[in-house]
């Protein structure tokens, strides 16, 4: 029977609600003392960084690192494992978007391991226990804050990739809408379309679960009824409301958990590779990737495309488009030409979201879907 994933895992807690970060102090000190918070610029320029310092500093003695910015490297992890080693730490916190959740969650399921962080990202297998996390987004797209997965690239090769461990879950989650409030336009939409995708990817996928599609077909229902209301808030009062930034939240996180049992599918396979080569923001690469994707496996997978399109009450591809051009999204791979052409198909290829697509993708699909991307 084709109910439950063989192996269920996710986190042990998930708080919820306006004001729940504030409950992060409390929550850490039950893993000890020490620890570092993770976060990126952003969080203090509404005073949410202050605010939880002063909560942390009641019962912790924690090491707040500021992520650099962009897509985590894993010369950045370097940086944060030496800090996070030199100050002792009993656990790790991450608020913030999906790169400083990816680069906290490496950094916990890293510390305690004795190779180096290019021997993982390489394919090695963690032999020691993950340090505990906790995580609480503040934008709604990766879904990082529900999956065992970091997403890391190292750029003295140009390959980016996921690595993942079942120990890398988080052990607390906080879902709290008053961090998604001020997120910046761009970021809302880039975040928004890559937890649609994952959504889409989640309900079609070859590995998918009744458990896996029922999580996924709220998470896409979330977040495709509410995303293109908040971005119009956001640009009309320069905040989302409590109510659409929390139905985004509860969306990707959701989803987070439905793919990180029934994996993705070839649109996640080309990102990767596109979004290292051209730098580009990966929710972008996700969602000028999908209506090719999609356009690849309606035929096969019609009976769940037509699903979809009646939660919308419209032509899932055709929506997508529009939704890309009323966000500004257009193709920033069209015109551009790839100097490692197989390197790329290889990449493709390999990944397990290409493997865990509806249909089996080829080399030659993967080279025409590339060229219809670059086109």
């Amino acid at each position: 029977m084709n109910i439950l994933p063989q192996e269920l895992r996710g986190a042990a807690t998930c708080l919820s609600g306006a004001g729940s970060i504030h409950n992060l102090s409390n929550q850490a000190i039950l893993f000890g003392k020490r620890g570092v918070l993770v976060h990126g610029a952003s969080l203090a320029a509404h005073g949410v960084l202050q605010k939880i310092q002063q909560d942390m500093s009641a019962g912790t003695d924690c090491l707040f690192w500021q992520h650099p910015g962009g897509e985590p490297t894993l010369a950045q992890l370097e940086e944060l494992l030496e800090a996070a080693r030199k100050h002792g730490a009993e656990w790790i916190a991450a608020v913030g978007g999906g790169s400083v959740l990816d680069i906290a969650k490496a950094c916990a399921g890293m510390f305690h391991q004795p190779g180096t962080v290019v021997e993982y990202h390489d394919g090695a297998e963690p032999s020691r226990k993950s340090l505990p996390l906790l995580a609480a987004p503040t934008t709604a797209g990766t879904g990082s804050e529900a999956t065992p997965v970091s997403v890391l690239t190292n750029t003295e090769t140009g390959v980016k990739k996921s690595f993942r461990t079942k120990d890398m879950y988080a052990k607390v989650v906080i879902l709290d809408p008053v961090l998604l409030q001020h997120c910046p336009s761009h970021v809302l939409t880039a975040s928004g379309m890559d937890a649609i995708t994952q959504a889409v990817e989640s309900y079609t996928s070859r590995h998918a679960t009744w458990y896996s599609r029922e999580l996924a077909a709220m998470g896409f229902e979330l977040l495709a009824n509410t995303l293109p209301l908040a971005f119009a808030e956001r640009n009309e009062t320069g905040s989302i409301s409590e109510e659409r930034a929390e139905a985004l939240l509860y969306g990707s996180y959701i989803t987070g958990v439905a793919f990180s049992s029934s994996r993705l599918g070839v649109v996640h396979g080309l990102a990767h590779p596109l979004g290292a080569r051209f730098h580009v923001p990966h929710g972008v690469c996700c969602g000028i990737c999908l209506p090719y994707a999609l356009e690849l496996n309606r035929d096969s997978v019609q009976k769940l495309y037509t699903q979809l399109c009646d939660i919308l009450g419209e032509d899932l591809i055709e929506w997508v488009r529009q939704q890309l051009s009323a966000f500004g999204m257009e193709n920033p791979f069209s015109g551009k030409t790839l100097a490692d052409t197989d390197a790329v198909v290889e990449e493709i290829l390999v990944s397990g979201s290409t493997k865990a697509n509806p249909v089996t993708v080829t080399e030659d699909i993967a080279r025409d879907l590339l060229k219809k991307i670059l086109a």
